[in-house]
């Protein structure tokens, strides 16, 4: 009798070992971190950001987790404040032990955390556009970052503007660090393509008319105008330009990538151009693009779990979160060997198809982008 509950004991043991994927290897955990501004101003960028994470992690540890190890998220809000990301990036590595960070959802809370990513020693891959936060390369060894470049983006407006015989443009940047960031670039890169910018305004992410902002260029003769801004005051624009009869086209920057932002503008959206991931108008990406798989699942499985339109910015932590997902695949959560293994990922995500390097934290060119028009309150490839 023993023996043959000893022979048993070892066959439910080998089965429980080796037969089911739903088992985690012993209690072992693999810690992320995730700072997102899930609520506040930014809450549009932040909440689908969560959302996504959540769905990913979901979707892993259904199917036994990363090589057997559960995959555990430690999210927190930022609300979009510097001063709270830094704490809520502290207590990630501090006290929850997290092996790398996800995020953060804006370019200045993401500016604000990098010596505190520099003196731990843990890798993080930012979901914020601006170019600064991964150059120069050698002083963000462990920072990388999913959104296209802010200065990519600046170049395919500027693409399209000289097409047009544009040459004298007006720019109005939100006050944020993704604004400012976006402003140095507009500016730097206008002297490339011989352009003048004949009138230079800004307004704060709490600013609800920009009329004034609007007769200066206006009155400056602009041929163009680009609206610079990650906050919802960008969709404030248009609807002020309507109201001035400013008739000028309108170019956004890739922070424009949520569908809510044109549905803000309201009629005075129909129109606007901008750079944006090919994300936003999936349905039309060709089925032989090696980005079209991605994108598709991805945008189902979003919509139908959480009954909302997808967004670039929940792309952002899709393409973060799976780029430390595969790392940990290969060399487990050791921070050092995640950031080697992340430093040379090459991934097919939403944004593009990227392809890190020690000397590109970004991994991403031009061709990312898709110049995007509004009609009717949705984003449609734009054909001109």
């Amino acid at each position: 009798m023993k023996k043959r509950i000893l022979i048993l004991s070892m066959v439910v043991t080998f089965l429980l070992a080796f037969s089911t994927p739903y088992l985690y290897a012993e209690s072992d955990e693999y810690h992320v971190g995730c700072v997102f501004a899930v609520t506040g101003k930014a809450s549009w960028l932040g909440e689908p950001e969560r959302n996504t994470a959540e769905m990913i992690a979901k979707e892993i540890n259904a199917a036994g987790g990363i090589n057997g190890h559960k995959l555990v998220l430690h999210i927190e809000d930022t609300q979009g404040d510097n001063t709270r990301t830094v704490n809520a990036v502290k207590k990630l590595i501090k006290k929850d032990k997290v092996c790398a960070i996800i995020g953060p959802s804006r370019s200045g809370t993401s500016m604000a955390v990098l010596p505190v990513i520099a003196e731990a020693n843990v890798p993080l891959v930012s979901c914020a556009g601006a170019a600064v936060i991964v150059t120069p390369v050698q002083e963000r060894k462990w920072v990388f970052k999913v959104p296209q470049r802010d200065s990519d983006c600046v170049k395919r407006i500027y693409d399209h503007m000289a097409s047009k015989g544009i040459t004298k443009i007006g720019i109005i940047t939100g006050t944020t660090g993704f604004g400012a960031a976006g402003r140095a670039q507009l500016k730097d890169i206008a002297v490339e393509y011989k352009f003048e910018i004949v009138a230079d305004e800004t307004y704060s992410p709490a600013d609800t008319d920009m009329t004034a902002q609007l007769l200066k260029i206006k009155n400056a003769g602009a041929q163009a105008l680009v609206n610079w801004s990650i906050v919802p005051a960008q969709s404030i624009v248009p609807q002020n330009m309507q109201q001035l009869k400013l008739t000028i086209p309108l170019y956004q920057s890739h922070g424009f990538g949520n569908v809510k932002y044109a549905a803000a503008a309201g009629e005075a959206g129909n129109g606007i151009i901008f750079p944006g991931g090919r994300l936003l108008a999936a349905d039309t990406v060709a089925d032989d693009n090696p980005q079209k798989k991605v994108l598709d699942n991805y945008k189902e499985a979003y919509e139908k779990t959480y009954n909302d339109t997808v967004s670039t910015f929940g792309g952002h932590a899709y393409d973060a979160l799976w780029i430390v997902v595969n790392a940990l695949k290969k060399v487990g959560d050791d921070p050092a060997e995640l950031r080697d293994e992340i430093e040379n990922a090459e991934f097919v995500g939403t944004a593009g198809i990227f392809k890190m390097s020690p000397e590109d934290h970004c991994g991403l060119g031009k061709d990312a982008f898709e110049m995007l028009t509004v009609k009717d309150g949705a984003f449609v490839v734009l054909k001109d």
